[in-house]
C-alpha cells in the first residue's frame, strides 16, 4: 500500500511540474516606413499600363506624321 501511495505522489508531481507554464517574451520591434503610400496596388499598376499605352500612342502618332 506504500508503495502505491508512493508511486501515486510521485506521477502527481510529475504532472504538475511537466504541466505548469513556461516564461514567454515578447519582443516588438518599431520599424519607420521610408514613404508613405497613397496609392493602392492597382492604382500603380494602372499608371504603369497608361504609360505604356501612352508610349505605343505617340509611336503611332509619329508614324502617321511621318507619311504627310
Amino acid at each position: 500500500m506504500k508503495k502505491i501511495v508512493l508511486l501515486l505522489a510521485i506521477a502527481c508531481t510529475t504532472l504538475v511540474i511537466s504541466c505548469r507554464e513556461t516564461e514567454t517574451k515578447t519582443v516588438i520591434k518599431e520599424v519607420e516606413k521610408e514613404a508613405e503610400e497613397t496609392e493602392g496596388a492597382l492604382e500603380r499598376a494602372a499608371k504603369k499600363v497608361d504609360k505604356e499605352v501612352n508610349e505605343e500612342i505617340d509611336e503611332q502618332i509619329e508614324k502617321i506624321g511621318d507619311d504627310n
